[in-house]
């Protein structure tokens, strides 16, 4: 049992160690083929290396960031993760979906903080938070795509923190596609503290800030000219062009932290988009801008209106608006923009 575990845990080591060679093997790049991800050697004499294994327990626990996929890397203040796309995480034109992007940003994010050696109790808090009933909520996020991936590519998330204002902190993701080393995605975003038995907003404690200082690197996925700092007009019945009610949140969208996750509110905000946009457009950059948390029991409505930029019509820009369907109570406000999708051509 314990020769398999360290098997495994050196191939993951190997898989996601890219830049360093073991004995006289290096790894070059994964290439596809009919849908399948392999490895290449430089050199048939592989070395194989185990990770320790430390005792936890009584049972044998393996370097927590390599089990998760991840590591530390650029002086452990960037931390970076490989996932391959699952058909499950494409839409019907067959590449991913802004949801299944979302999803590896907080999947990233979550598994930062637990390799960064911080990891308190709650959904991401460090210890110190958990002490103090805190936990991490996004205000503001900005996603922008260059191009989607497709079942079977391989992918690598970067995403570092750093200061956020005076109360707050930025996180911030590239994401790379794992052949070329090409960014095909970009993203940053605001986090605040809340109480998470009152549902406060609340200030960073010094105790918090001390432990997370460490880890904040002077660096953004984008750049202040192209970042998407504008304000998101409010939408209201008179200004929407469409309206979908009757979205009810389910037990399954609730998180840990008691509330319904930020990334299903993306889908939701897509209802009230007309399905020839979905069908002819690429989502190129998506900002939300959340105004308040979600129960399972509040019914919801979903608005839009589309504004088209040029003449070609190839450009399209979206607000979007999610609020509660009986007090009307904003609770996320979103702009997106969409490119018309070039031809494809089947090989």
């Amino acid at each position: 049992m314990m020769a398999s575990m360290q098997t495994a845990v050196a191939a993951l080591r190997l898989h996601n160690d890219r830049s360093t060679s073991v004995g006289p093997v290096g790894f070059n790049r994964g290439w596809r083929r009919n849908g399948c991800v392999k490895m290449k050697a430089t050199n048939v004499n592989m070395k194989m290396t185990h990770t320790p294994l430390r005792e936890k327990g009584g049972e044998a626990e393996a370097n927590d960031g390599y089990l998760l996929g991840g590591f530390l890397a650029e002086d452990r203040f960037v931390y970076r993760q490989t996932f391959v796309i699952r058909s499950y995480e494409t839409g019907p034109d067959k590449t991913t979906t802004m949801e299944t992007l979302m999803n590896l940003l907080q999947e990233t994010a979550l598994n930062h903080v637990s390799s960064a050696g911080v990891a308190g109790e709650g959904f991401g808090a460090t210890r110190e938070m958990s002490i103090r009933k805190l936990i991490w909520v996004v205000t503001r996020i900005n996603i922008q795509v260059d191009e989607y991936s497709s079942w079977g590519d391989v992918v690598e998330v970067d995403t570092w923190v750093d200061a956020g204002g005076k109360n707050g902190m930025r996180r911030d993701w590239i994401i790379r596609d794992y052949n070329t080393n090409k960014i095909i995605s970009r993203a940053t975003s605001n986090w605040v503290n809340m109480n998470r038995e009152t549902r406060r907003v609340s200030k960073i404690p010094d105790e918090v800030r001390k432990e997370i200082q460490p880890f904040y690197l002077n660096k953004v996925a984008i750049t202040p000219q192209n970042s998407d700092t504008h304000k998101i007009e409010k939408l209201t019945d008179q200004t929407a062009q469409r309206i979908h009610n009757g979205l009810a949140p389910r037990w399954s969208d609730m998180d840990a932290n008691q509330h319904v996750n930020n990334v299903k509110y993306f889908g939701w905000l897509l209802e009230s988009v007309p399905i020839n946009v979905l069908e002819d457009y690429n989502m190129t950059s998506m900002t939300l801008e959340y105004r308040r948390e979600c129960r399972q029991s509040n019914p919801l409505e979903s608005l839009t209106t589309i504004k088209v930029n040029g003449e070609d019509k190839k450009m399209l820009e979206c607000t979007h608006l999610l609020r509660m369907e009986e007090d009307k109570a904003e609770i996320v406000r979103a702009r997106s923009v969409w490119q018309f999708k070039k031809p494809r051509h089947n090989i």
